[in-house]
């Protein structure tokens, strides 16, 4: 009896423009280009790859696709290398879950794991800027002292746990929960017969919290720090829970991804809604 070879996945075989936006990847890493430095000029890119103009450009569009570099036309223009936007990377991560059923409990079961290590690792990093950044921020997402909309106390939420995540210096640690903060940010939202005493409850609980986990960072207390941020989410997954917190569809589009300010100080509602009828954004 013939044998039969296994079934193996049919291997994508890449194009040529492909093969060469990688070799500039590989460029970039060997010439230890940073953001704000100039790739070659595109004739020099194509004597170096001996390939056709047109391929060039090609590659360096999948680049800037990707958001490595900008690409600015003219006689002096050419590929420069940016560093690539959360929002953009929340867009490739919104692509590849498309098809994939992903609650908000998913999301808080990653956050109860991540969360604790993150604020405990950062302790040791803060510095006098990052508290008071962290005190300007429980000031705004409390409810007892901010005048600030329900929208925007609860992005200012979020924004408490990015400075935590800038101050952690485990780049791949930070990274993944940067991401998952930009996923509330801009995904979760509450309906609007969620009582406005709910959300405000919701609000004074997570402020509290909040101090209590300056308070044990401003002693250098790594495992109070962690034992406080564990609590803490466990309490935001069930505040989430009971205000029927939910993800507003599996997309968002290319143009809800521009770059916002973070914060109280630029927080903007999504084009068309005002504070008094937007569904407020999920919080801590």
């Amino acid at each position: 009896m013939a044998s039969r070879k296994a079934a193996s996945p049919r291997i994508r075989q890449l194009k040529r423009s492909d093969l060469v936006a990688q070799e500039i990847k590989r460029l970039i890493t060997e010439k230890n280009l940073t953001p704000g430095d100039r790739l070659p000029h595109e004739s020099d890119l194509q004597a170096q790859f001996q390939v056709s103009k047109g391929t060039i450009r090609e590659a360096l569009k999948a680049l800037e696709v990707q958001g490595l570099i900008t690409i600015s036309t003219g006689p002096t223009g050419g590929g420069t290398i940016a560093e690539v936007p959360l929002d953009r990377t929340l867009q490739f991560m919104q692509n590849y879950l498309f098809f994939q059923e992903v609650t908000i409990e998913n999301i808080y079961t990653v956050r109860q794991m991540l969360e604790p290590e993150l604020a405990a690792g950062a302790v040791p990093h803060l510095t006098d800027t990052d508290f008071d950044a962290l005190e300007r921020s429980i000031a705004c997402c409390d409810p007892t002292q901010s005048h600030e909309d329900l929208v925007t106390q609860r992005r200012e939420d979020v924004n408490f746990h990015d400075i935590l995540a800038a101050a952690n210096p485990n780049p791949f640690l930070r990274f993944s929960c940067e991401l998952i903060n930009e996923m509330i940010r801009q995904l979760i939202v509450f309906g609007n017969r969620t009582p406005q005493a709910e959300h405000r409850r919701f609000g004074e609980a997570n402020a509290q919290i909040h101090r209590d986990i300056v308070k044990a960072a401003r002693a250098r207390d790594a495992e109070a720090v962690r034992a406080l941020m564990a609590q803490h989410m466990r309490d935001a997954a069930s505040s989430v829970k009971r205000m029927k917190g939910r993800i507003q569809g599996r997309l968002i589009l290319d143009a809800d991804t521009l770059r916002r300010p973070r914060g109280v100080a630029g927080a903007a509602l999504r084009l068309g809604k005002r504070p008094a009828d937007a569904e407020p954004k999920n919080g801590s």
